[in-house]
This record gives structure tokens, C-alpha cells and sequence, in this order.
């Protein structure tokens, strides 16, 4: 079985945001300054959706963990 590697711009675009590197780098720059203590999937801009497709990826430890704790890093910086 293969196994897929995510990117920042594939999450994205699974996440139904815009997924340019510009775009990307936008949306980090406006949501970096989450409580240490706060899930990246609580953060309030998520839609429902998105917060459940990111909560269900981490506790599931999916091939998109990996990118999702990266922007979780990213994130709370």
C-alpha cells in the first residue's frame, strides 16, 4: 500500500481555502497567534466541516496528521 504525502496546499484545498502559497501564507500571517492551550480544530475561523475533518485526521494519526501538526505548529506560533 502506498502511502500519500499531504501538503500545506493540498490541506488547503481539501479544507476548501484557497491553497496558493501566497493565499497560505496570508491566512498564517492573520490566524498565528492561538493560546498554546487551544486545538488547532477549536480555533473559532473553522467552519464545522473543517474543524471535524481536522479533528478526525489527528485522532485517526491519518496520512494528513503529518501536514495538520505542521500548520498546527504554524499556527500557534
Amino acid at each position: 500500500m502506498e502511502s500519500s504525502t499531504h501538503t500545506l496546499n493540498n490541506l488547503f484545498a481539501q479544507l476548501g481555502l484557497p491553497s496558493e502559497d501566497s493565499a497560505i501564507q496570508s491566512f498564517i500571517q492573520t490566524h498565528n497567534h492561538l493560546a498554546g492551550n487551544l486545538a488547532l480544530s477549536e480555533a473559532p475561523f473553522w467552519t464545522p466541516a473543517q474543524a471535524a475533518f481536522l479533528r478526525e485526521e489527528i485522532l485517526k494519526d491519518a496520512d494528513w496528521a503529518e501536514v495538520i501538526d505542521q500548520l498546527n505548529a504554524r499556527l500557534h506560533a
